[in-house]
């Protein structure tokens, strides 16, 4: 084949030969995207119920919020197992590993953040912040713990000392429950998303102003950061659309449709993608071909109810993979899949 001849595009097709009414009659059908290829998955038979938020723990382990069952799921990713389950944590909300001091912090609906022992997983300590502990988010340079929590006007982010397990005096009241949010490495911004106001907040750490940036679509709950080109990328459910906007002024610089009931999403700096998986039954990943353009890459199928999902770059043997949880069915139990990322 001569190089004029090769292609670079990510599909294919193959050619079927169909007998209609005594004739032959040629069809195209497009092969599957290789963008991302389901290779694996590990089950986790014991797991019932709605499963939510996943954090990278140490030495190839993540932890994932099974809230429906109650339960902090411990999967070891080298073995393919469930390593330990740890109980008795009411509807297990955003979860977050601080590798500094060892400790594992996992939020609850029922209002409390629950921390314990990254290792042996016996528990620390417990703080009672009220109502509807959620997302959680980690800063490893002030070795704080940002801890979105309450319900309607008495939403707001607080602020825990990792190594002492005490919470702080400074918090950020935000008038309505806060759900993803993400924290600036290189500035000060925490930008959070406000659904029950239709905004997104923009809070300066260092001075506690906040910024609001008023949405037209309703339910924005996930989001990612791309700090670099300041984008900030928001996944709203009514109607499904993922939205670009700029750091600096707030305004949307694109709009794409993406899945019904995303509840995660995930920025791939290396790649320039933009990984959203949604309850219906698979992953919109799209392509960032500069700041304020994007496309609509491939659409994977996936598993009616996955809708949180882990993702980190290379981790075990240097393998790039995505990992996406799904709460048992009628006829197959809850397991977490594993798609292997390609470029």
């Amino acid at each position: 084949m001569t190089p004029n001849m090769k292609t670079t595009k990510s599909f294919f097709f193959t050619v079927l030969v169909v007998i209609i009414g005594g004739t032959i009659a040629l069809a195209q059908t497009q092969a599957p995207d290789p963008t991302m290829t389901l290779t694996g998955a590990i089950p986790m038979p014991h797991v019932q119920g709605r499963i939510d938020h996943f954090a990278l723990g140490p030495d190839g382990i993540i932890f994932i919020s099974a809230l429906g069952n109650n339960t902090e799921e411990v999967v070891d990713l080298s073995a393919g197992i469930v390593a330990s389950s740890i109980p008795g944590i009411p509807k297990p909300q955003g979860v977050a590993y601080a590798p500094e001091v060892k400790k594992l912090f996992v939020a609850s609906d029922e209002g409390k953040l629950y921390i314990f022992d990254g290792h042996t997983f016996a528990q620390l300590a417990t703080l009672d912040f009220g109502d509807d502990v959620d997302n959680l988010r980690y800063d490893p340079a002030s070795k704080r713990l940002y801890v979105g929590y309450g319900d309607g006007t008495a939403g707001a982010i607080a602020l825990v000392d990792v190594t002492t397990n005490q919470r702080l005096p400074q918090e950020f009241k935000l008038g309505a429950h806060p759900e993803s949010f993400q924290l600036e490495k290189s500035g000060p911004n925490v930008y959070v998303n406000l659904p029950g106001l239709m905004q997104i907040a923009a809070i300066n750490r260092k001075t506690g102003a906040i910024t609001r940036w008023p949405v037209k679509e309703e339910a924005n709950f996930p989001m990612a950061l791309d700090e670099a080109n300041h984008r900030l990328f928001v996944a709203t459910r009514e109607p499904p659309r993922l939205l670009v906007l700029d750091t600096g002024s707030g305004r949307v610089v694109a709009t794409l449709p993406c899945p019904q009931e995303s509840d995660d999403l995930y920025y791939d700096a290396a790649r320039r993608r933009i990984y959203v998986p949604g309850g219906e039954g698979y992953i919109s990943v799209f392509k960032q071909q500069d700041a304020d353009h994007y496309r609509l890459l491939v659409k994977v199928s996936s598993q009616v109810g996955g809708r949180t999902a882990g993702y980190w770059g290379k981790l075990l043997k240097g393998f790039d993979r995505f990992y996406l949880a799904v709460p048992a069915r009628a006829d197959h139990g809850a397991e977490v899949l594993i798609y292997t990322i390609q470029n």
